[in-house]
């Protein structure tokens, strides 16, 4: 039975790896300032026995009683909507929360794995995306918060890595979606569903001819706990390679839904990736992994899950 710090665990994709790591046997201590977290999230298994919850802001010292096997850092604001909202969080969370998970997991011997992003590509001129392109980010712009704080959380985790000898690991986490997004979460996914459950238009920026490729919660959490068990320090990427515009997964979300929602088009927002296709070759070849969650059987999950909050 391993002991594991998860930060940022009541999120979106932390509370499905709380979750995962419990039921492998584990326990689990999870760290969240409930920013874009919520106690919700974590509810399903907020009395296990081997779970524990701490209201935490990584950004300050972390000190944990008693051994630690790994430290999993996924604390931070994740949507567009949050680099607009809390510019200076995002970067923090993203230095000085990295910074602190990192002394944790050095001054208890464990592994370290750093939640990375597709956002370190920016708005890329390539594709697909390999692990070894160093992105096109505009470091002044209003997403710049996000990616910079990421690129930066990747050079301080092979910092420690090569100068202090850590064990740490990198995984570049694309668009992932499924239960538990935030409703005003701001992306593509729960802004669609919402939109179509709700008869409202849906929001379509520029010609939504722009790429995004969507990977389900599952996938991605099975990707990790494959990545955990590689003895592998550089960036791996974790995405679904098979692309789609935006304006074909508004019409498919309208099809899945039933919904008669229009689409309304809007100015795109400045520094909008225009390609998002990960290249997952490193993944297929280091971890014996690829999606395997179809994308209709993933959002009627999500669109079941978003429907049952509307109903309260």
């Amino acid at each position: 039975m391993a002991r594991v710090v998860i930060t940022g665990g009541a999120g979106f994709i932390g509370s499905h790896l709380c979750q995962s790591f419990l039921e492998r046997g584990d326990e689990v201590i999870c760290m969240d300032n409930f920013l874009t977290g919520s106690r919700e999230n974590v509810t399903p298994f907020a009395l296990h026995k081997r779970f524990t919850l701490i209201d935490h802001n990584v950004t300050r010292f972390i000190g944990i009683e008693g051994p630690v096997d790994m430290v999993l850092h996924f604390a931070s604001p994740a949507s567009p909507v949050d680099y607009l909202e809390l510019p200076i969080p995002t970067l923090k969370v993203g230095s000085l929360g990295t910074h602190n998970a990192l002394g944790l997991a050095k001054a208890k011997s464990a592994l370290f794995l750093l939640a990375s992003t597709s956002e370190v590509y920016g708005d890329p001129l390539v594709k697909p995306q390999r692990e070894d392109y160093w992105g096109n980010v505009n470091p002044v712009g209003p997403r710049g918060v996000y990616d910079e704080a990421k690129r930066f959380a990747e050079a301080m985790t092979m910092a420690y890595h090569r100068y202090h000898g850590l064990n740490t690991r990198i995984v570049r986490v694309f668009n992932t979606y499924g239960p538990r997004m935030r409703m005003k979460d701001g992306r593509v996914v729960p802004n669609f569903i919402t939109q179509a459950l709700k008869g409202e238009g849906l929001t379509v920026y520029g010609k939504g001819t722009q790429t995004r490729s969507f990977l389900y919660i599952n996938d991605l959490v099975r990707g990790i706990h494959r990545m955990v068990e590689c003895d592998y320090h550089l960036p791996v990427n974790l995405g679904n390679p098979h692309e789609i515009t935006v304006l074909d997964f508004a019409k498919k979300v309208l099809g899945l839904t039933g919904s008669k929602s229009s689409i309304v088009y809007k100015p795109l927002p400045e520094d909008d990736p225009q390609v998002r296709q990960p290249d997952i070759s490193r993944a297929r070849e280091l971890l014996g992994w690829e999606p395997q969650v179809q994308m209709e059987e993933g959002l009627a999950k999500t669109v079941h899950y978003f429907s049952q909050r509307l109903r309260g």
